[in-house]
């Protein structure tokens, strides 16, 4: 069953690795990213707010009016941890993830879904 023939609330956790340290320490990249991945999403945007950790990391959070899109980022890893969880019909969750994956030029993907009632 693809992601697509769900219904009800999607939730997708995944991981992107073998990204540029650069992006993934760069608060107001991940700021943009949040913002346009709830569009990607089809997903009401409510706020979106990021922390820059010392002496690396950034976590980011989009809240979204069927949820949220979470990020948290390892720059020395080359990692960042990711979920988004929507409640919307007609949101597109995956497209959201896609789009992380190329913006964060991620050489590694991998992802789980799940149906959550």
């Amino acid at each position: 069953m693809t992601l697509e023939n769900h219904t009800g609330y999607k939730h997708i956790l995944f991981e992107l690795r073998g990204c540029p340290s650069d992006l993934l320490d760069n608060e107001e990249f991940i700021r943009l990213c949040l913002y346009s991945a709830a569009k990607k999403a089809k997903s009401e945007l409510i706020n979106v707010s990021a922390h820059k950790f010392d002496p690396q990391g950034v976590t980011g959070l989009a809240m979204l009016a069927d949820s949220h899109i979470s990020i948290h980022t390892w720059p020395e890893k080359n990692l960042a941890m990711c979920d988004i969880f929507t409640c919307g019909v007609d949101a597109t969750p995956m497209e959201a993830v896609e789009y992380l994956c190329k913006q964060f030029q991620s050489k590694d993907l991998t992802y789980s879904h799940h149906e959550r009632i």
